[in-house]
């Protein structure tokens, strides 16, 4: 009788209508910007052109979860090396926002370089997501000898071993993985070891791109962003090519550094508001 009951509620378990993703708000968060110079974002793009670049988190909102794609940055190693204007620490940017930091309940990791993975201690409640490869590559062989952790903060590495001995980090596995309800990761684009890059379901769908691609410019003229090594660009400039098929539009790809997405979207201050 017991093995029955077990049957039927299989039965009826997949007769059930599959279950629907919340449906996300998605804001960018602008906690500095800098000067930059183009032909290190856009590979191929002439020398000597400057352009004014984003320091951004996004929040993801919906289903009980307040999510944050890139942490930011706060230690002072880049502090003092990496010259940005209007620089404020990325727990109190999310603020602008409406949400405070101990109300942060995923962080997603695009990749480890110190703009991006650098705040993962400001949000005390996070649980944190990154590319399994990615976490064994900067944890271990990346400090080698023949490693490459260029942009990478060894403390930020203490930080991500210590939050996996905490239990608070949750290793993605490849390519095309749900992390959480309606969103999606995907790996190819070789930003670092193994970067990886977001779809958020919902109506519309968006790309957010983080450094995989660097500004709208990268889409419109098919070049890649730094990747690894330079045997990856092409296999970049293919990936931007899939994001915008996932997205279904370029115009819902969402570049890493570009001012222009608080141009394109309704922008409050610092913050814009993607969907």
């Amino acid at each position: 009788m017991k093995n029955f009951l077990l049957f039927l509620l299989v039965i009826l378990a997949s007769a059930l209508p599959p279950a629907t993703a919340p449906e996300y708000s998605i804001q960018a968060i602008r906690y500095a910007s800098a000067e930059d110079e183009v032909a290190g974002l856009v590979m191929g793009a002439p020398k000597g052109e400057k352009i004014n670049i984003a320091m951004v988190v996004w929040l993801i909102r919906g289903g009980g979860h307040n999510i944050l794609f890139d942490s930011g940055y706060h230690r002072d190693t880049f502090l003092r090396s990496f010259p940005s204007a209007e620089y404020i620490r990325p727990d109190e940017a999310v603020k602008l926002a409406g949400v405070q930091p101990e109300e942060i309940t995923d962080i997603v990791i695009s990749h480890s370089h110190w703009d991006h993975l650098g705040g993962i201690d400001l949000f005390p409640k996070a649980t944190v997501w990154i590319q399994k490869e990615e976490f064994r590559y900067y944890t271990a062989d990346a400090w080698q000898p023949g490693g490459n952790h260029g942009g990478i903060d060894p403390e930020d590495v203490q930080q991500l071993v210590k939050l996996n001995t905490e239990g608070r980090l949750r290793l993605v596995n490849g390519d095309n993985v749900e992390v959480l309800p309606g969103i999606r990761a995907y790996t190819g684009a070789r930003h670092t070891y193994a970067s990886q890059y977001i779809r958020v379901e919902g109506h519309p769908p968006f790309v957010l791109a983080s450094d995989n691609c660097y500004l709208y410019r990268n889409l419109g003229e098919h070049k890649a962003s730094a990747t690894f090594s330079e045997a990856d660009q092409p296999a970049n400039i293919k990936n931007q090519a899939r994001m915008i098929e996932l997205a279904g539009s370029p115009d819902r790809v969402v570049p890493g550094h570009d001012m222009l997405q608080f141009q394109k979207f309704p922008t409050e201050g610092r913050v814009a508001k993607i969907r």
